[in-house]
């Protein structure tokens, strides 16, 4: 029998729809406060590189884009509205120091975007929202390893601190529990509401940050669709190329079928579906966002991966101008 291998590290990032290059940059730039580590676009290969539109690929991070706080967002004009429901990741969360949930509530407000009544699970504070695409987020209270980017204004003191973790919404929850812990997570809460609900959490110990993962159960909720606004994947973390192969070879074993490895220039990915439909993603620590710009620089120009540099002009031309 082959060995368990290590747990994931937490959350890797977070990928979601947009429908506008510009709008994602003025929200998770200029209001939640992050750092555009990397400006690119969607890695198809080589081959399939121009059957559809070519769009950004927007990366937004601590001040390195540490494995752990990157919120990356493909917008396009030409993406559909989505709906949130079962079957997806339905919200992404952010850590928020301890005491900073009204300093963001009225940030938030200052800028119109519209939150929902401080509410409390698990004994953090939670401040409910939704980007101005419709994408739902959550900033929580909580503890991190991660020092907040305060290149964009907002007080160290209550800086983003990397991501907090991701509400699940499966079919069954049970499906979901199973996924989570053939990834070495464990369940370390359960907690019911008022409403029809109820809450798992589940948690990796040995993360420093972005270490949960909320799994609600809402049966009577409506079957998700995929478009701007919702989540396409959540990626979580691996060590190196030797510790996703582990992994990838015991979620084969256990069923799953997991893509071969994808180079996406700055880690490594393998893929699979959950039979709910929730799409995951395995992603290495390495190389990392400053292997083709220093860290200065980040995010300030478009970096192509090798395959589409010699139609560098080409990619430009089909890309919508943005300011930075």
């Amino acid at each position: 029998m082959a060995p368990v291998p290590a747990p994931v590290s937490g959350i890797h990032h977070v990928t979601a729809y947009a429908p506008d290059p510009q709008q994602s940059i003025d929200f998770y730039r200029d209001v939640l406060g992050l750092r555009l580590v990397k400006q690119t676009v969607l890695f198809n290969n080589p081959s399939e590189a121009f059957r559809g539109p070519t769009m950004y690929h927007f990366y937004f991070a601590d001040g390195a884009g540490t494995p752990g706080t990157v919120m990356t967002l493909k917008p396009h004009h030409s993406i559909q509205e989505g709906q949130v429901g079962r079957g997806q990741a339905t919200a992404t969360a952010f850590t928020i120091p301890d005491g900073s949930a009204l300093y963001w509530k009225n940030r938030l407000e200052e800028h119109d975007i519209h939150t929902y009544p401080l509410t409390d699970r698990f004994g953090d504070t939670v401040l409910r929202l939704h980007a101005p695409d419709g994408q739902p987020l959550e900033l929580i209270t909580g503890t991190s390893d991660i020092a907040p980017w305060t290149g964009e204004g907002v007080p160290e003191e209550h800086g983003i601190r990397g991501f907090h973790s991701v509400t699940m919404h499966p079919n069954n929850p049970q499906e979901a529990a199973h996924v989570l812990e053939a990834l070495g997570y464990e369940q370390v809460a359960e907690e019911p509401t008022p409403q029809d609900g109820d809450w798992m959490r589940f948690a990796v110990s040995t993360a420093e940050h972005a270490r949960f993962v909320d799994v609600y159960n809402e049966p009577n909720m409506h079957e998700g669709r995929w478009g701007y606004g919702t989540v396409h994947h959540v990626a979580f973390r691996a060590t190196d190329d030797a510790h996703q192969e582990q992994l990838r070879t015991s979620l084969i074993a256990a069923g799953y079928g997991v893509t071969s490895m994808k180079d996406r220039n700055y880690f490594h990915s393998v893929y699979f579906r959950t039979p709910s439909g929730i799409n995951i993603e395995i992603a290495t620590d390495p190389p990392g966002f400053v292997h083709d710009e220093p860290n200065d620089q980040l995010g300030q120009t478009l970096q192509l991966p090798p395959f589409l540099e010699r139609r560098r002009a080409e990619v430009e031309a089909q890309l919508a101008d943005i300011t930075l």
